[in-house]
């Protein structure tokens, strides 16, 4: 999720604007994130679709 759709519950102000200590905070926090973070659900699916790929192929050449 981005930080620009998030309401603070602090200051009911949006926290990317960062009007409060809570909101600079949590929009800090949001925009370190991780890698999955910033993937949209296709790119997602189509991960998931290729480690399952791997997987299977991986599970027929040990049989």
């Amino acid at each position: 999720m981005t930080y620009d759709r998030l309401v603070c519950a602090n200051c009911a102000a949006p926290v990317s604007e960062g009007r409060c200590p809570v909101c600079r905070a949590n929009r800090e926090r949001l925009q370190q994130g991780n890698f999955f973070a910033d993937l949209n659900p296709v790119a997602l699916i189509a991960l998931l679709a290729v480690l399952v790929a791997a997987v299977a192929m991986l599970a027929h050449q040990t049989v």
